[in-house]
């Protein structure tokens, strides 16, 4: 049984760290299959969404394996893609979704963060106890968490080593959408659907405006999204978008949970 396992579903690839009985910690095996994964989806053009998952209900992924440490550090590439695999990737231009279930902690989170968004079954937790243990956040999470739930939430997680509920991490805006148990991977499935059928070039240039425009003054910031964004006005499938919202032709699009 591979320690990561891969499956096309239409348009998006499935990432599943598979170590279950371990509640899919990552070791060097794990981290470096991961990196060939993202590197496959990167090259692959009839791929559009990469979803990254936990097999079984109980663990997204609980962070590095902490018995195995050492394959983590030695792991040819480790210092230019991060010790869990790919965490220090900042130039993939296509979208990713995190489907979590269960325990997302530590180094788990941080995989998490790396993500565009996510999606978490109910029975999800999130927090970085690896705190107790001295454990640092090198895999983007200073980085990336402040970025994600502001700076108070980001220390209050950091610093205290707490672990906090699904509900509590969608308050804070750490996951996009709340499902039921089991459900995080088949909504992350329905959404990136939805997404590969939308036109892909201004997909692929709104997000990487987003991504780039991050540390840049406003004016700056601006001047960029334009740049970028004339690739997206001279993309051929704006003019048959356009005919057909002109005939009165509306693609559907997804719609969020129901919350009480």
């Amino acid at each position: 049984m591979a320690k990561v396992e891969t499956e096309r579903k239409g348009r998006s690839i499935v990432v599943t760290i598979n170590r279950p009985e371990v509640r899919n910690c990552v070791d060097g095996e794990t981290a470096q299959l991961l990196f060939e994964a993202i590197q496959s989806f990167r090259k692959d053009q009839s791929l559009d969404v990469l979803i990254l998952t936990g097999g079984g209900n109980v663990s997204f992924c609980s962070g590095a394996d902490l018995k195995n440490t050492e394959s983590l550090i030695a792991r040819p590439g480790a210092d230019e893609t991060g010790p869990m695999g790919v965490s220090r990737i900042t130039d993939l231009e296509k979208p990713t979704i995190a489907a979590i279930n269960g325990y997302c902690l530590a180094g788990g989170l941080e995989l998490a963060c790396w993500c565009d968004f996510r999606i978490a079954s109910r029975n999800a937790t999130f927090g970085a106890p690896e705190r107790r243990w001295g454990i640092p956040l090198i895999d983007g999470g200073t980085q990336r968490l402040p970025r994600i739930v502001g700076l108070g939430n980001a220390l209050y997680l950091i610093e205290t080593g707490i672990v906090i509920d699904v509900d509590h991490a969608f308050h804070i805006g750490l996951v996009q959408e709340v499902v039921p148990k089991g459900q995080a991977l088949p909504r992350a499935l329905e959404l990136a659907e939805a997404m590969s059928k939308y036109p892909q070039t201004c997909l692929y240039n709104d997000r990487r405006a987003t991504y780039e425009g991050l540390s840049l003054p406003l004016p700056e910031g601006i001047r960029l999204e334009a740049k970028i964004h004339q690739s997206s006005l001279a993309d051929p499938e704006i003019v048959e978008r356009l005919r057909q919202y002109t005939a009165g032709q509306r693609p559907p699009f997804p719609h969020p949970p129901a919350y009480s």
